[in-house]
């Protein structure tokens, strides 16, 4: 059997799969926040790792003391934690990618490079999401972390590392650093050094899905599994998902979680100036000889919490949130909601940008609040989507869904109706975790490639929702007329005013 565990924003998850990509047992618990320094918002590293050893130990007693090959870790993109390679003892909490103390850092980057030059390098856009600015503002704040030796670990390699007593990091998560060069698959050693790090500070990267080690056999009967499983590194959650999604890595698939991306895979290349004009991001494919562009937008779902609990006070329940849609009709609500609460991603990206409804009358209640943000995120994934049919010069007219938010279809029927494209949702519940597991298997040596592993499992399309023609034209003009007309100058006036 092959184990997998996800560490998203919100929660940790862990399955059991049969190499047919049949799920055994699952289990999920709250990745839990805390306050960290300087009134950051961070993660607990010993938390993180007790909930993870509570996670395996949950699907390994649902399954009776498995067999498991391997073990195949994924996790949120660009969260990490210092280290020290001595004793393994973490040196700092763990930075989420949410986290926006380092925008300041970030900004002094953006003054320090060629964005263009860099983009071609890394296939990013600087952003205080990415490790280098979280790491600078670490130096400024905590100077007495990098004393001695100390190792920057993305969230998935610091659990690995506790499996395994191995330090290394997957491509897709190095990739996130801001500090590693996809052209040369490399890091980028003289960059680093001008920001005054060193090198070592860096771990070894590995190709996605390679096993970084064996769990110790006392540890794994700990843990309630038996032998000694291999640990692989299965990377960027969004990347990982793309495996259970495709077997060929051809198509465009849109994660709904905390953060919302859209994901479509092309033939290795050079990066170009039009790429860098799109506004998405690049990476490596787990897949042989490809690449990715991604689009990413930070609140998504964050938005559908945020607003659950501003109007009903934590007690509403997502059954009562149905409730509430089902009185709203199937038409657009005429709100434009812009879903910036942590400023706008891809491809218009602006840290400044601000969360806002235009359009609210009197006669407004709280299901016509729900139903726009649901339709603002919807024409937040709309641009990403224009964008990328620019990139790959045609259009988009599927797109393959999956995640938390998968499991409301009110939303994917809007987002259907918004795009005119048809959506797919996968057979198979939680395609990070088989992504991941898939990752696990081909490290271990049970398939012999990335391609046999997604082409050993059996995923049925699950339900499809074909946009209504009647309802795409209204949300068409919405949407252009509506949200695309007025986000620049909302956007501007935000910079202006707060920056």
């Amino acid at each position: 059997m092959l184990l997998a565990i996800d560490i998203g924003s919100t929660n940790m998850k862990a399955g059991l799969f049969r190499e047919d990509g049949i799920a055994v047992a699952q289990a999920e618990r709250p990745n839990i926040k805390t306050a960290g320094p300087a009134g950051t918002v961070v993660y607990d590293p010993e938390r993180m790792w007790e909930t993870a050893a509570s996670l395996i130990r949950d699907v390994a007693a649902a399954a009776d003391r498995p067999c498991v090959r391997a073990v195949g870790i994924t996790s949120m993109a660009e969260s990490g934690l210092l280290v020290d390679p001595s004793d393994g003892k973490a040196r700092s909490p763990v930075m989420p990618w949410f986290e926006t103390c380092s925008i300041p850092q970030a900004e002094l980057v953006k003054r320090e490079i060629d964005a263009k030059e860099h983009f071609f390098r890394t296939g990013l856009h600087a952003s205080f999401k990415f490790g280098l600015a979280k790491l600078l503002w670490l130096k400024e704040r905590f100077p007495e972390a990098f004393e001695g030796e100390s190792v920057w670990l993305s969230a998935s390699a610091y659990i690995a590392y506790r499996l395994t007593g191995r330090m290394a990091e997957d491509e897709t998560l190095a990739a996130r650093t801001f500090v590693y060069r996809i052209d040369r698959r490399e890091w980028d050693a003289p960059f680093i050094c001008h920001f005054g790090f060193r090198p070592e500070l860096f771990p070894e990267v590995v190709a996605a899905g390679s096993a970084v080690g064996t769990v110790d056999s006392a540890l794994a009967a700990e843990l309630g599994l038996s032998g000694e499983p291999f640990v692989c590194l299965a990377g960027h959650d969004h990347a990982a998902a793309s495996l259970a999604c495709s077997a060929g890595g051809d198509d465009v698939y849109n994660s709904m979680g905390t953060a919302e991306t859209l994901v479509g895979a092309f033939a290795e290349r050079a990066l170009s100036e039009a790429d860098f004009a799109s506004g998405m991001s690049f990476g490596r494919h787990a897949l042989p000889d490809r690449m990715f562009w991604m689009g990413g937008h930070s609140a998504s779902g964050g938005s559908v919490e945020w607003l659950r609990e501003t109007i009903g006070d934590g007690t509403l329940s997502y059954a009562a949130i149905m409730k509430l849609l089902s009185s709203t009709g199937p038409d657009p609500t005429g709100i434009l909601y812009f879903p910036y609460l942590s400023g706008s991603g891809s491809p218009r990206m602006n840290q400044a940008a601000k969360a806002a409804f235009i359009g609210l009358t009197a006669k407004h209640g709280k299901g016509d609040l729900i139903k726009a943000v649901l339709e603002g995120n919807a024409y937040q994934v709309e641009l990403m989507r224009r964008s990328a049919e620019r990139i790959g010069g045609s259009p988009i007219e599927r797109m393959k869904v999956v995640g938390g938010g998968a499991k409301n279809e009110v939303w994917l029927q809007i987002k259907a109706d918004v795009s005119g494209a048809e959506l797919i949702v996968p057979g198979t519940a939680e395609a990070t975790l088989l992504g991941a597991a898939l990752s696990a298997g081909v490290g271990a040596g049970v398939y012999g490639s990335f391609r046999e592993a997604a082409n050993a499992v059996c995923c049925p399309d699950g339900k499809r929702y074909v946009p209504d023609p009647d309802r795409h034209a209204r949300y068409r003009q919405c949407y252009e007329r509506g949200f695309m007309a007025l986000m620049n100058p909302l956007t501007d006036y935000y910079e202006s005013c707060f920056n």
